[in-house]
């Protein structure tokens, strides 16, 4: 499944209606979440099962302000409604799918 884009509704629609999501709070000016992109949106090709998101963080301030971000990108996973992983920083496909494996398990 490819990537969704989210606002905050279909926000909560999706972590309340899939057992894992996961979250790229990311914008258009920012280089890393850039280059972190291609990353995810591989990721979620290879997890068809899992939902993949992402939050312009410029478009949903509020958003972001809910669930604290205050860097971006910042990665987080929902699993069964509650995060189980937030973080702030690009990561390279090995790490990604380390921490999808970690907090999936």
């Amino acid at each position: 499944m490819a990537t969704q884009t989210f606002d905050k509704s279909s926000f909560e629609k999706a972590i309340s209606e899939n057992c894992v999501v996961l979250v790229d709070f990311w914008a258009t000016w920012c280089p890393p979440c850039r280059a972190f992109g291609p990353i995810y949106e591989k990721s979620s090709e290879e997890h068809p099962d899992f939902v993949y998101g992402k939050v312009d963080v410029d478009d949903n301030q509020d958003l972001a302000a809910q669930y604290s971000v205050q860097a971006i990108p910042t990665l987080m996973i929902v699993k069964d409604g509650k995060v189980v992983y937030k973080k702030a920083g690009a990561l390279n496909a090995e790490q990604l799918e380390a921490k999808i494996k970690e907090a999936t398990k």
